[in-house]
């Protein structure tokens, strides 16, 4: 039974007018308001509010509708109009025409609508827009023709009459909202009512559920008829609700086992097992339903397919699948309870078939707008799994028939034991075909699979996905195509991995290495690689996880193991392995010098992960440093045991300082397991966690190879730098070496190295050329010095340099060593000089202040001033305060050294150079440790190591304290802080001479020296300013008193910058210093003068004190005015000029004056 699709709507009026061409156009204008929409059903029995969002109306004629006795069999509510409309077609002007027929004629309509059950009414007066209204004196009043059927027909209070204002050729929707409003209302309250008449009928029905005569079917008939009604007017929610408290009802019938209203459980027909499973129209059910004689089986797919139509009309399509899906997997396991007495495989191919039917009816219904984003995935996902369960039917009927093997995957979907069945046969034609034909076999099996894995792969569900790519690969194995095989198996771990599904991705492994055996090919880099991936996958479950068909897995992997080293060593080449979990290696924190050669050692823990012996070769560690630096820890190794295993890696060379762990290896054979130990983020940037980094610290070797980079103990400022390299060899008889030194924008001559200290043999161990300096046979404990000269890196504060050595010991020709060191030498000198200069007459006093540029004290021993070869004549230099003994400049006490130049001459035009005698703190207590050191143990080589470690340990207390400082600087005595522990005789000893120290006099030991070119300053004008007082000495100065005196300026020329100065004369000006608080100066203030060489300007002034005490005496400023005619760049030149005030040191004493004054005070009238 179709349930109608449209809600009948009778219309009736006088036969002239529906005949006319007025009704035609009137019919059709009704028509286009059609269907209804946004209809709002509030029902008491429903606690909201139902929106039916379209209604389609079919407008029949009331002569049409026949009155049909009451049929037994529930009908839907649809079938019979819910509303009936009358036209009346009277103008106002007309009223005696409504009279006499029209209310006659809808009288008689009006009583056949009435009488008509749970269905409305509606009167329609249709007049013109333009009518007239009728004209009446004030006693004779007239309606219009509405209010006479408004007051004839209207009854119950409620408006069922409405008026529609109408012209032919004007067609206009606002005209038709009362009616339509009306229409709405009508139809309501008639459904409203039908509805609610339907659902008693159904709850009475119900109820008599336990007595005699009851009948589930009859009561379905008249359930569905309500549900139907529903589907009939769009509420697709309120029919489906019936149709699943249907579906309750019978599994409560189900559950009571009272299926006498059924016929068996399935009374297979032809095409039962190819029919759509979602067709309602290939059987009569409802006929059968009736009859009580339909099956079990018949009655859930109809019910099903009446759910899944009403999902479909919801826009639930996924809904249709997931029902779909479970109904056949539920019923299909009930079937099996009947297996013996249906055709066989009839199971399977009803399966199959009805899986593959809903897919295509689910693509029928669906609809792109409703199926976006995540619906999109599920409806696939849906799909999916419907071609799956098909899938596995074909995996059930291919093992039971022979067309694949009774093993896994094909298997896991065998449901039962191969029962034999009826006589019948099943009729789907593909199953027949494929039972068979085993090619058609195959080909349907990989078309279904491969449309199973397309409908995953659009949802998203890649593991659903790559299981069936497993199982096309191990059809194609079964089928013999192995290549293919081996394909498939290779290809899929990689998509499992990003997921962990580490089940997976072993079987699919161990499955590739099972197939590249049959097929006999050679155990290549490629077969490598799958082993170390199934390794992998055994290592991170543990092996506990294993899809593994072996019984013995240890010995499975120890056989795969083993196979890997044959199969790497016949590689040609390496081939790296990076981050395998097989093996991991743990190395310590700090290293330790091997003792009797230059080298470290370092500590690792291998821990093997498999349940087998791994055959290392070599296990390798590399450190990485500053500037690229690396250094490579390295062991040959026996075969790895399962667990952990330590073991000692060594690299020849003795770099100390702090590494970072780079990477580690282990070798087998040309195979190598490579793992990085710098931790990466997503985008390639570190991680800066604290654990994401191992560091290293290798010790310090004192008896290794060691070079040392610092600047020259002679350094002559002007001239080309160089730079002193100081070779130790240590405990080494080196054979060769090769030296270089990298400084970007610096470059080395190595040609022009000087050798600063030779041998004991007197041969001389260097060669150089453009590229290196090379070192010949340096005995053991030898020191070298030697000079190299470099381009101009006075921009840099300091040369960050990197030392490239490359040696080989007489000890270990072998082995070759390269040692990478990185130095940073100061460009800048430790010490800054300042100079001060003072002109006085024909002497020149010149004050050097000396700081230091560092953190670092700085001795001096020496300070000097030194004239060039041969000197200079009339020109002595005198030192005003020789110095006795060392000077310690600090960062916060600078030292001066005074001295002057006297010139008999004049101006000096040569220069003259500045010479200091220093050395670092450091250094001269490092000097001094070693001495005592070597005091107290013997100068012989074997005693090496040990006058080092003692060195090295007492350095190391001064520098954890500074308190020693202070003492060191005023006596000498060097008082070791007592932070050494516990201290054996030989420390104790060198401790107690170091006490003991006082510096020497004269100083010992080696000085630098820097040596700085000074030019000697000119002056032009050399002007000594001065304020005599006249007779100061013969009577006393009181304040307020004029005191007279004289301002005289003497010139001198001796300083200038040539000799024909002393011939010239210059324009000056004074100006006496205004000391407001002091003194009145009366007079000549400020005025110019003509300087002459040797000259004396004078001026008398009076000066007046202001207060009593002692007075210095004003200053007075001289300068020289701009020389008239001469030029200097761009503007007019003024001689230099310095002006001292020979009266500087002065004072004046000033007495208060005396007296007495008397003062007259008013004690007032009393």
């Amino acid at each position: 039974m179709a349930p109608p699709q449209r809600v009948l709507v009778s219309y009736s009026g006088t036969q002239s007018f529906l005949t006319s061409a007025n009704w035609d156009q009137i019919h059709t204008s009704l028509l286009a308001q059609l269907p209804l929409r946004n209809i709002h059903w509030k029902s008491p029995s429903r606690p909201s509010i139902r929106t039916i969002q379209e209604l389609d109306i079919c407008l029949v004629p009331l002569e049409s509708l026949r009155d049909e006795h009451t049929s037994q069999i529930p009908e839907t509510l649809l079938e019979k109009p819910f509303l009936n409309i009358y036209f009346v077609t009277c103008e106002d002007t007309e009223l005696e025409t409504y009279k006499t027929s029209i209310k006659r004629q809808v009288k008689e309509w009006h009583s056949i609508a009435t009488s008509r059950k749970n269905q409305e009414w509606l009167i329609l007066h249709v007049v013109r827009p333009d009518a007239r209204m009728p004209s009446g004196n004030f006693f004779q009043l007239k309606g219009t023709v509405l209010d006479k059927l408004k007051g004839d027909f209207n009854t119950e209070r409620r408006d069922r009459c409405v008026q529609l204002q109408w012209s032919s050729g004007q067609d206009n929707p606002a005209a038709w909202a009362e009616f339509l409003s009306k229409l709405k209302d009508g139809l309501l309250s008639s459904f409203d009512l039908a509805v609610s008449q339907r659902e008693e009928d159904v709850k009475r029905s119900e109820s008599q559920r336990q007595m005699p005569g009851w009948n589930f079917c009859t009561f379905f008939i008249l359930k569905e008829s309500l549900a139907a009604s529903f589907q009939g007017v769009n509420l697709f929610e309120d029919a489906l609700l019936q149709y699943d408290e249907l579906e309750a009802s019978f599994y409560q019938v189900l559950k009571e086992k009272n299926l006498s209203w059924f016929g068996t459980l399935i009374s297979p027909s032809p095409n039962d097992d190819a029919s759509p499973l979602l067709s309602i129209s290939r059987k009569p059910y409802r006929d059968l339903i009736l009859a009580n004689t339909i099956s079990v089986f018949d009655f859930r797919i109809y019910l099903l397919a009446r759910q899944c139509q009403l999902l479909a009309n919801l826009g639930r399509i996924n809904d249709v699948g997931k029902r779909a899906a479970a109904f056949l997997g539920a019923f299909g396991r009930r079937l099996r309870e009947v297996e013996d007495t249906i055709p066989k495989f009839f199971i399977e191919a009803w399966t199959y078939s009805s899986a593959l039917s809903v897919v295509e009816q689910c693509d029928t219904w669906a609809t792109p707008s409703d199926l976006q984003g995540p619906k999109l995935s599920t409806f696939n996902a849906g799909k999916g799994e419907l071609l799956e369960l098909a899938r596995n039917q074909l995996d059930s009927i291919g093992i039971k028939v022979g067309h694949l093997p009774d093993r896994p995957p094909f298997s896991n979907a065998l449901a039962s034991a191969e029962s034999s069945g009826s006589d019948k046969t099943i009729s789907s034609k593909d199953i027949l075909d494929s039972i068979n034909n085993r090619d058609t076999f195959y080909d349907t099996y990989v078309e279904i699979t491969n449309r199973a894995i397309d409908m995953y792969a659009k949802a998203g569900r890649r593991k659903f996905a790559l299981r069936l790519h497993g199982s096309l690969a191990a059809l194609d194995v079964h089928r013999g195509r192995l290549a293919e095989a081996l394909t498939t198996y290779t290809s899929l771990p990689a998509h499992y991995a990003p997921h962990m599904w580490t089940s997976l991705e072993s079987l699919m492994l161990s499955l590739a290495l099972d197939t590249h055996a049959k097929l006999d090919k050679s155990k290549d880099r490629e077969w490598i690689h799958i082993l170390l991936s199934f390794l992998k996958t055994y290592v991170d479950t543990a092996g506990l996880e294993l899809l593994m068909h072996e019984e013995d897995s240890t010995e499975y992997i120890s056989r795969l193991v083993q196979a890997m080293k044959v199969s790497a060593a016949a590689l040609d080449s390496d081939l790296s392995h990076p981050e395998h979990p097989a093996m991991s290696i743990h190395v310590s924190s700090t290293a330790r010098p091997v003792g009797d050669r230059d080298g470290s050692l370092l500590d690792v823990v291998v821990h093997n992960h498999l349940p087998c012996a791994i055959p290392v070769d070599e296990i390798v560690a590399t450190l990485s440093g500053r500037d690229g630096e690396r250094l490579r820890f390295a062991a040959p190794s026996e075969p790895i045991p399962p667990g952990k295993t330590e073991t000692t890696l060594f690299c020849p060379t003795s770099s100390a300082g702090t590494y970072l762990l780079e990477s580690t290896e282990a070798r087998v054979s040309h195979l190598v397991f490579q793992w990085s130990h710098k931790k990466t983020l997503p985008g390639g940037k570190q991680s800066g966690h604290k654990n994401a980094f191992t560091l290293v610290r290798i010790p310090r070797d004192l008896l290794a190879l060691d070079v040392r980079l610092q600047q020259p103990n002679l350094v002559e400022l002007g001239k080309p730098p160089n730079l002193l390299i100081a070779v130790s060899t240590g405990r080494n008889h080196v054979a060769k070496a090769s030296l270089k030194i990298h400084v970007p924008s610096v470059t080395f001559r190595y040609k022009q190295t000087t050798c600063l200290s030779k041998l004991e043999s007197d041969r001389d161990p260097l060669q150089a050329d453009d590229t290196c300096i090379s070192l010949v046979d340096l005995p053991e404990a030898s020191h070298l010095e030697f000079l190299i000269p470099y381009s101009d890196a006075s921009a840099f504060h300091a040369m960050k340099t990197d030392v490239e050595v490359e040696y080989v010991t007489v000890a270990e020709p072998d082995i070759p060593r390269t040692l990478h060191l990185a130095r940073v030498v100061a460009t800048t000198q430790p010490v800054a000089v300042n100079v001060e200069d003072f002109f006085r007459g024909n002497r020149l006093f010149s004050k050097f202040t000396v700081s230091t540029t560092s953190h670092q004290h700085v001795r001096i021993s020496a300070a000097r001033i030194e004239m060039p070869k041969g000197g200079l004549d009339g020109v002595k230099i005198v030192a005003c305060s020789p110095q006795a003994q060392s000077v310690t400049v600090t960062p916060a006490q600078p030292a001066n050294f005074l001295f002057y130049l006297e010139s008999a001459n004049g101006p000096v035009q040569d220069s003259v150079t500045f010479s200091i005698s220093y050395r670092m703190l450091r250094e001269e207590v490092e000097a001094l440790i070693e001495s005592a050191v070597e005091n107290v143990l013997s100068d012989s080589k074997s005693q090496l190591a040990n006058r080092l470690l003692l060195v090295n340990r007492i350095v190391e207390a001064l520098e954890q304290d500074s308190s020693w400082v202070e003492m060191y600087g005023m006596s000498g005595e060097l008082d070791v802080p007592d932070v050494l522990g516990d201290m054996d005789e030989s420390l104790r000893q060198v401790i107690e001479v170091l006490h003991k120290h006082k510096h020497p006099h004269p100083s010992e030991g080696k000085w630098r020296e820097i040596r700085i070119p000074v030019d000697v300053p000119y002056m032009n004008i050399v002007a000594a300013a001065s304020i005599r007082l006249i007779n100061p000495t013969s009577t006393s100065l009181y304040a307020g008193q004029p005191i007279s005196a004289n301002l005289t300026i003497h010139t001198s020329f001796h300083w200038g910058s040539s000799f024909d100065d002393q011939q010239r004369s210059y324009t000056m000006r004074f100006d006496v210093e205004e000391m407001v608080r002091d003194w009145l100066v009366s007079g000549m203030k400020r005025g110019d003068f003509a300087a002459k060489d040797d000259a004396t300007f004078s001026v008398p002034i009076t000066l007046i004190a202001l207060h009593h005490g002692e007075l210095t005496l004003p200053k007075i400023t001289v300068t020289a005015l701009p020389l008239a005619g001469e030029v200097t760049m761009g503007s007019m030149a003024v001689p230099s000029t310095e002006t001292y005030q020979a009266h500087g040191a002065e004072t004046v004493l000033v007495l208060p004056r005396g007296g007495r004054s008397t003062f007259v005070l008013g004690m007032g009238s009393g």
